[in-house]
């Protein structure tokens, strides 16, 4: 039987987007990645009887949909979005540990050997050492990239800001330097016909206006810029429309063979705040041992005391883990809901 979720892997780590259908039907549960209409059948579920019409099986929100006896659970994927750093610097120094740990792929260029080395960089999925007039020859942009310009002179900046404004837009550019520079620098390539709207987009100088004066601080701020940027497109009114950037962790342990069976706890959605949103997921094994989290705290303690029962009666079930009173009595900053799907997923 194929495992769905090693597919799914090697799918978000070729860099594709993937939508991942569960579906609990009257003949049993089926998953498919990027499905089709007609695959419905295989469980004599309509996507009429469902409310569904085919272009709803796209990457774009995470749904879950509960109609005559079935359930089909929607998850969109999407690979992590790219952080490229131009420059190789004390301040990417102190930049790139902390975008690492924020879901991003991190890709670190300089024309200095001894200033773009995996060595120095360890935490950067990817290093390269090429002139910043080759940027076209290496990279190829587009618009879920966001892109960082701090190298070591002016005249380098400007020749890595000409190669982004060539291609694709990213979701986010940002320069480093003075607000007189920067007015200079778009006056001059504005006369050499680059795009004014473009350039009009471009956040400099850089991040977050915090006052930052050291390398830390002024990466601290970048990347807090960043955050707002990358936040912005969530429908504040549903929460559930954020993209889901998978734990590849989690995904790379479910793509694995093994002998014993687990439960699969997914956050299916939340109200008010809580410490996960919608698409968090945890592997739960039998003695209690997790993979992955959907919180922490009692926000698994809960699942994780249910997930046993759930193995043993090979059921779903979508259970409701109310954190308000915990918040109250422990102080905790989290006091929302939480509606949890938990499954069972048996040996593969």
């Amino acid at each position: 039987m194929t495992n769905i979720f090693k597919k799914l892997y090697e799918s978000l780590s070729g860099g594709a987007e993937a939508v991942l259908v569960t579906l609990y039907g009257p003949k049993g549960l089926a998953r498919y990645l990027n499905p089709r209409a007609e695959d419905l059948k295989d469980l004599g579920l309509d996507l009429k009887d469902l409310g569904l019409e085919e272009s709803d099986f796209k990457p774009e929100s995470l749904r879950l949909y509960q109609n005559q006896g079935a359930l089909v659970l929607m998850e969109p994927f999407s690979p992590k979005p790219r952080l490229i750093v131009f420059g190789g610097g004390h301040l990417s120094l102190a930049l790139a540990p902390m975008a690492a740990l924020m879901d991003f792929e991190l890709i670190i260029y300089d024309d200095r050997p001894s200033f773009s080395s995996p060595s120095r960089f360890p935490m950067a999925d990817q290093v390269i050492c090429d002139s910043f007039e080759a940027i076209e020859k290496n990279l190829l942009f587009n618009q879920k990239d966001y892109v960082v310009i701090v190298t070591r002179g002016h005249r380098h900046d400007e020749d890595c800001l000409k190669c982004v404004l060539k291609g694709q837009e990213p979701h986010y550019t940002g320069m480093i330097g003075s607000k007189r520079r920067v007015a200079i620098v778009k006056k001059l390539l504005l006369n050499q016909g680059y795009d004014p709207q473009k350039l009009e987009r471009l956040d400099s100088p850089i991040g977050l206006a915090i006052g930052a004066v050291t390398p830390p601080e002024i990466a601290v701020a970048i990347l807090a810029k960043i955050t707002q940027v990358r936040r912005e497109k969530v429908n504040r009114k549903n929460q559930e429309t954020m993209e889901v950037f998978a734990d590849l962790n989690l995904l790379k342990f479910l793509a694995q063979p093994r002998a014993e069976p687990l439960a699969l706890a997914t956050v299916v959605s939340t109200i008010g705040s809580t410490p996960r949103r919608a698409g968090a997921k945890m592997a739960i094994h039998f003695d209690g041992r997790t993979v992955g989290s959907i919180g922490g705290g009692c926000s698994e303690a809960e699942v994780i005391m249910k997930a046993r029962s759930i193995m043993e009666s090979q059921a779903y079930q979508i259970i409701q883990v109310d954190m308000t009173d915990s918040a109250e009595e422990d102080g905790m900053v989290c006091g929302g809901t939480m509606r949890v799907l938990i499954e069972p997923l048996g040996p593969t």
